[in-house]
Parts: C-alpha cells; sequence; structure tokens
C-alpha cells in the first residue's frame, strides 16, 4: 500500500469532500520556498503553507531554537508555574505591539486567539453588571472555526450548518473603496442600541475572503467611534501579523490603536501551534478582583509552551533582521512590477497588492462557489505545474515565504499567466 493509499485509509483532512477530491501529494521534505514529495517532484510554496512560513522550511536558526529548548525544558503546565521564555516573548511582544497592549494570553492557533478576545469582550461586561451580548463583524470575514470565531465569521459556506447554535453577531459592509461611508454610516447605526461588546476585524486584508483589501484610514475611522461608543475593538492579525503586510503587523498603518490584538500562524515561523490574544491594562484590570469569579476561567494544556515560546523568540529575531526586512522589499517590489504587467490582461478584473500579498481577480459571467469548478480546475493545474496555490472562487492570491528567490517567484507569475490561458 502506497503512502497515499494510506492516508486515504485513515486521515480527514480539513476543508475536504473526500468523495470528489484530488489525491493528496504526500510531502516528505521542504527546504526555504520549495517542497519535495514522495515522487520527488518539487513545489513552490507560494502561500506559506497557509501563511505560517515565512522563513522558509527546514530553517536552521528556528530549528537550532528549538533544539536548544527541546534540551532544557520542553513543557511546564502555565497553571500556577510560570518560565523564562514566556516572560521573555511576552516582554518582547510589549515592544513590537501597538503601545496599549500590555496583558499576553496564550493559547494553540488563530481560532482560539480569537475565542479567548470575544469570551474577554462579554465577560469584560458582566464582571461590571453591564449586559452586553452581541458582536460586531465584517460581511465575508473569516476568525475560524471554534464556535465563537466562527459565529464572527461571515462565510455561510463554512457555518450554515450550524446557524442556531452561535452567539448573535452582526456584520457591516467590508469598507472597500467606494464602500468607505456605507460601512461606517451601518457601524454608527448599530451602536446607537449600546448592545454591543466588540468589534471585530480582520485589519486592512480579510484574508480568507480573497485578500479583499480597505484602506487604514477608513478603520481609524472605525475604531474611533466604537471607542467613544464603549464598544471594544479586536484586531485579528492572525493572518496579517509578523510582517504580511510590509510592516510588523497590519495595526502600525493605523493611528488609532486597538484594545485586542489576536496572533498565531507565523508568530512560530511556522514551527509550532501556537497564539497569543493581547490585552490592554483597563481590560485586564476587569479581571483582577477579589472575586474569584471574575477571573477568566479560559485555557489550554499547552498554553505558553516553552518550547513555542523559543520558536516565537527565534522568529521574531529573524523578522527584525535587516535581511528579512529587505526580503520583505523585494517581495513587494515584484509584485508591483507583476501586477503592472498582469491588470491589462482581458481576463483580469482587479488586482491588488499590500507587503508581500498579492491578489487577483479573474473576470466571470456569474458567481463562483469557494470550492466551485472555477477553483478546482486551477488549482489542479498549479499543482500539476508545481505550484502551490489556493485559489479562493474567482481569486487566485500569492503570500509566499519571504525567502524565496526572484526566479522562483518568477515562475509563480508565469504560471498564472498560463493558468489565464486555460479558463
Amino acid at each position: 500500500m502506497t503512502l497515499s493509499e494510506k492516508d486515504t485509509l485513515y486521515n480527514w483532512h480539513p476543508y475536504t469532500q473526500h468523495k470528489t477530491a484530488f489525491t493528496h501529494p504526500v510531502i516528505i521534505k521542504g527546504e526555504g520556498a520549495l517542497l519535495w514529495d514522495e515522487n520527488e517532484k518539487e513545489y513552490i510554496d507560494a502561500i506559506a503553507s497557509w501563511w505560517v512560513n515565512p522563513f522558509g522550511h527546514s530553517n536552521r536558526f528556528m530549528a537550532d531554537a528549538i533544539y536548544k529548548q527541546l534540551t532544557t525544558l520542553e513543557h511546564v503546565l502555565f497553571g500556577g508555574f510560570t518560565h523564562k521564555k514566556a516572560i521573555a516573548l511576552s516582554e518582547k511582544l510589549a515592544k513590537i505591539l501597538p503601545s496599549n497592549q500590555k496583558k499576553f494570553f496564550y493559547s494553540d492557533n488563530g481560532s482560539t486567539a480569537v475565542e479567548v478576545a470575544i469570551k474577554v469582550a462579554l465577560q469584560y461586561f458582566h464582571n461590571k453588571g453591564e449586559k452586553k451580548t452581541k458582536i460586531i463583524a465584517f460581511e465575508n470575514a473569516f476568525h475560524g472555526d471554534t464556535f465563537g470565531a466562527m459565529a464572527a465569521s461571515g462565510i455561510s459556506f463554512f457555518t450554515e450548518a450550524f446557524q442556531g447554535s452561535l452567539l448573535e453577531v452582526v456584520r457591516i459592509p467590508v469598507p472597500t473603496k467606494g464602500n468607505e461611508e456605507n460601512s461606517l454610516k451601518t457601524f454608527e447605526d448599530l451602536l446607537k442600541t449600546n448592545e454591543y461588546a466588540a468589534f471585530l476585524f480582520e485589519p486592512l486584508v480579510q484574508g480568507a475572503a480573497g485578500m479583499v483589501m480597505y484602506a487604514p484610514e477608513v478603520l481609524d475611522q472605525l475604531i474611533h467611534v466604537a471607542k467613544e461608543n464603549n464598544v471594544f475593538t479586536i484586531a485579528d492579525e492572525v493572518m496579517t501579523g509578523f510582517g504580511k503586510t510590509g510592516k510588523n503587523f497590519a495595526c502600525d498603518y493605523l493611528q488609532e490603536q486597538p484594545d485586542m490584538m489576536c496572533l498565531s500562524k507565523a508568530l512560530t515561523g511556522g514551527t509550532i501551534p501556537m497564539a497569543v490574544t493581547s490585552f490592554t491594562n483597563e481590560i485586564y484590570d476587569a479581571f483582577y478582583d477579589d472575586d474569584t469569579s471574575k477571573a477568566l476561567f479560559h485555557g489550554h494544556t499547552f498554553t505558553a509552551n516553552p518550547t513555542g515560546c523559543a520558536a516565537a523568540l527565534a522568529a521574531i529575531e529573524l523578522l527584525e533582521s535587516s535581511e528579512m526586512q529587505t526580503n520583505i522589499q523585494e517581495v513587494n517590489k515584484q509584485h508591483l512590477a507583476f501586477q503592472k504587467q498582469i491588470e491589462t490582461h482581458p481576463k483580469v478584473k482587479t488586482t491588488r497588492v499590500l507587503g508581500v500579498i498579492f491578489a487577483l481577480e479573474i473576470h466571470v459571467d456569474s458567481q463562483q462557489d469557494y470550492y466551485g469548478a472555477l477553483r478546482n480546475k486551477l488549482y489542479s493545474f498549479f499543482i500539476e505545474n508545481g505550484v502551490i496555490l489556493r485559489p479562493v472562487g474567482n481569486v487566485i492570491y500569492i503570500l509566499p515565504p519571504y525567502v524565496i528567490s526572484k526566479k522562483h517567484l518568477d515562475k509563480i507569475y508565469t504560471t498564472i499567466e498560463k493558468a489565464l490561458a486555460i479558463i
């Protein structure tokens, strides 16, 4: 029995209808921006393995940091104990995040980071004796698959089976160019009811919606209005964080500062599952009380895992290096050059670039399903040609490791051009 056959026999993959799915390539090794399967076929990882590997696969600096930690302290419970790496990581995050972020809660992944933020927002007002039970989010948002994060997500394809089992979330239009006033007015009208605990958003880029982008100026306005109305703002930087937008965090483009931030994915450089939710002191203080019931009763077995913290510290060191900052700028320049070249293509409707993120929307006659025929045709074409890209409906996006070479980026661009010729 081959490895692929064994995989089919045993494994249930995410976001997969196995009856109609293609056979999954068996990846056996990776280096930099490349992966190889069991047949030694080479793939360019053009999406950094779901946006988590900015420094490439099998990064020696990351591996050495993890090995060193494993030989010292691999794990210790964080309930009732602490350790040096968690303290060092929190101290580092306090320096690189917006200046109002002072307290850090560790969990396992992007969904749990958002889940913690939602629970904290709701319990904050409960602890204060106020009734605020609703959340505001953007249309077509994606914040994760746990129940609170799923409720705040607007992609019904993922959530329709659970309607009626979710907390109440009201969605406002995304403030894309030309839609800013509509979004802001809808938001202001909702806040008049004083029912909302928090406004949750993906800052500047909606990843799973197809890299939909909007301006920092309008997000500043929304955050300002939220603060005026005593509504917490939660920036979901799970995708955008750690350099993707050209700055360390998308919130670095803002004048206003969110009350909470959610981090994961590239936090540990693609090595170990880990997440952080950060808070202002004002929020933390609402849980600091002689009354035990006002504490945040939430936790994970691997909270602040020392090995994960060591990986995160190494990842941040790499991110801050001059070499990596130069790489980010070079990827952005190449994206902009490709955008200029491809934006007049007759099959291209729109293009957009921010940092290392490139997105191209294809002209189509009708609405395309998230996992529809066009998407599946494109996905198969890319895999056959040794490029890992996962289109979203009629949107092709690139979000590569920062260490990718010009040659490999050029192959990605060329493969996209070839794909446009077959549709």
